[in-house]
C-alpha cells in the first residue's frame, strides 16, 4: 500500500448525500478481482450517456476537474453493499482522499484498507471546501490530522492504528511481512 503522509491535490465537489456503492461502481463491473481498471467505470451511470460518451453535465467530466484527486461529498457516502470494489474504483480513478460528512462503516473500513483516506467533516466545512477554485490545492496532513486550505485549517479525527498503517503504507499483508523472520524461525523450529 502506498504511504500517505502529506498529500496535495485539487478537489471536486460531488455533494450528493447517500451516494451508494452501486452508484460508485455499478454491479456489472464487479467481475474482476484485480484492483486495477475500475476507475474507468467510476460513477458510470452519471459520467456516461451511452457507449462511454461523456455526460457533459456530470462534474467529473468538466475539464477543470479532470485531475482532481480529492473528492468532497455529502453524508452517508459509500452506503449500500459491502463491495470493496467501490474503494478500488475511487483509488484507480486517482482519488487519494474523500472528505464527506459521514460514511457507511463498511465503506469507511474498505477505503482505509486500500490506502484511500476517508475524512469526516461537518457540513459547514464541506460547504466552505466546495467554494475553493478547481485549481486550488488542498493539503492533507495526516500526521497532524489537518486539511490545509486558503480558507483555513480544519482538524479531522482518525483512529491511531489506521493513521499509523497509512503513514507507514502497511496493509494487513504488509503488517504480517514485518514478522517474516519470526514466522520463518517458528516454521523451522516446528517442522
Amino acid at each position: 500500500m502506498e504511504k500517505f503522509t502529506i498529500y496535495k491535490g485539487t478537489s471536486v465537489p460531488v455533494m450528493n448525500d447517500n451516494i451508494d456503492t452501486d452508484q460508485i461502481i455499478p454491479k456489472q463491473f464487479l467481475k474482476a478481482i484485480d484492483k486495477k481498471g475500475f476507475g474507468k467505470n467510476l460513477f458510470y451511470e452519471w459520467r456516461y450517456l451511452k457507449d462511454y460518451d461523456e455526460n457533459p453535465d456530470f462534474i467529473l467530466n468538466a475539464p477543470k476537474y479532470k485531475k482532481a484527486s480529492l473528492l468532497i461529498s455529502g453524508d452517508n457516502f459509500g452506503s449500500g453493499s459491502s463491495r470493496e470494489h467501490a474503494a478500488w474504483a475511487l483509488s484507480d480513478y486517482g482519488f487519494r482522499a474523500i472528505i464527506a460528512g459521514s460514511y457507511s462503516d463498511i465503506f469507511y473500513n474498505n477505503a482505509l484498507k486500500n490506502g484511500l483516506l476517508p475524512i469526516k467533516q461537518p457540513r459547514e466545512v464541506l460547504n466552505q471546501l466546495t467554494k475553493l477554485s478547481s485549481q486550488e490545492e488542498i493539503t492533507i496532513d495526516l500526521p497532524h490530522q489537518l486539511i490545509i486550505t486558503s480558507l483555513g485549517d480544519f482538524h479531522f479525527e482518525i483512529d491511531p492504528i489506521w493513521k499509523d498503517k497509512l503513514i507507514n503504507g502497511l496493509d494487513d499483508i504488509g503488517i504480517t511481512l514485518q514478522y517474516e523472520e519470526a514466522i520463518s524461525a517458528y516454521e523451522q523450529k516446528n517442522q
